[in-house]
């Protein structure tokens, strides 16, 4: 199974929904691969990964590259989840066959697109993630959207909309509403998330 997740916006919480969901798919039991698009998750996942390359080289490195070069690049991070690091980002245009090599093998991989990669170059039956704000313009950005997407919106204190105007600006209702939570935060900044998952996230599971 293959979980994409992406905004037409940064800022809005998608590394952390991104890792909070393959935290869970590999809690539960199922190995699973997480890959940084976006260039956040070493540290909210508290890895030190160094000047190591990632899948942007494998992108960059042209099509004579083998496949099994993928698996060389991931890094174990906790039982049954891997980490394939962002690398030097370059050569976008082959995310398609990133997309295809990654499913090959049964596992589920989630995906942290960020706002540049978005969800148009995964392979069909994957399921995309949108991940929002209640954010007047993050939701303008976003368009009207397929109706397949699972939308999970963050909720904020003294913000003017709620969750249900973001689905109908976009046209489908939240999938998950998550609360604002300052814990969050607190274990994102010390590298925590994966050890200590706020009980806010818990409602996130991977899509059926």
């Amino acid at each position: 199974m293959l979980v994409v997740c992406w905004s037409p916006k940064g800022g809005v919480g998608t590394s952390v929904v991104s890792c909070a969901l393959a935290l869970r798919s590999a809690a539960d039991g199922t190995p699973t691969l997480l890959v940084d698009l976006a260039g956040d998750q070493p540290a909210i996942l508290g890895v030190d990964v160094g000047s190591c390359e990632g899948v942007g080289d494998w992108l960059g490195a042209g099509d004579d590259v083998p496949i099994d070069a993928l698996a060389a690049l991931e890094v174990p991070v906790a039982e049954r989840l891997h980490l394939l690091p962002q690398g030097e980002l370059r050569a976008m245009d082959r995310l398609p066959v990133f997309g295809g090599l990654i499913t090959a093998r049964s596992r589920c991989v989630v995906v942290d697109a960020g706002n540049e990669c978005g969800s148009s170059w995964a392979p069909p039956g994957h399921r995309s993630v949108l991940v929002l704000r209640t954010c007047y313009l993050a939701a303008r950005r976003a368009g009207v959207v397929d109706p397949s997407t699972h939308l999970v919106v963050i909720d904020e204190p003294g913000r003017a909309l709620r969750p249900s105007d973001i689905g109908a600006a976009v046209g489908v209702a939240p999938w998950v509403r998550l609360s604002s939570d300052p814990a969050v935060a607190r274990a994102v900044d010390a590298g925590l998330l994966a050890a200590r998952l706020p009980r806010s996230l818990r409602p996130l599971t991977v899509p059926s």
